[in-house]
C-alpha cells in the first residue's frame, strides 16, 4: 500500500472540489480524508495500491471538480496516516 499526503493550491473551496475528490477515490478504489484548511487550500491524504494512488494524483492535478483549478499541488510520502492515528 502507498500511503501519501497532498496538499491542493488554487481555486478549490466552495466549488464542489472534496465532494469531487471523494467520489474520484471511490471510483478508484483509495481511501483516505480530505479537509478545507483556513489558508484557501485543501490536505488530503491517501491510502492504495500504488498504481490507483498514481491515477489518484493524476486526477487531483487535473482538479475533479469541472468548477474547480489547481495551481499546484505538493505531494509527501508517508509512513502512517494521520486520521488512522488520531481518535
Amino acid at each position: 500500500m502507498k500511503k501519501i499526503s497532498i496538499h491542493v493550491v488554487g481555486l478549490v473551496q466552495g466549488v464542489g472540489f472534496r465532494y469531487s475528490t471523494k467520489l474520484v477515490a471511490d471510483q478508484i478504489g483509495i481511501y483516505g480524508i480530505v479537509r478545507n484548511e483556513s489558508d484557501g487550500s485543501v490536505y488530503i491524504e491517501a491510502n492504495g495500491e500504488p498504481d490507483k494512488v498514481d491515477q489518484y494524483i493524476e486526477k487531483i492535478r487535473n482538479s475533479p471538480s469541472p468548477s474547480g483549478n489547481v495551481d499546484s499541488i505538493t505531494i509527501e510520502e508517508l509512513s502512517y496516516l494521520l486520521w488512522m492515528t488520531q481518535g
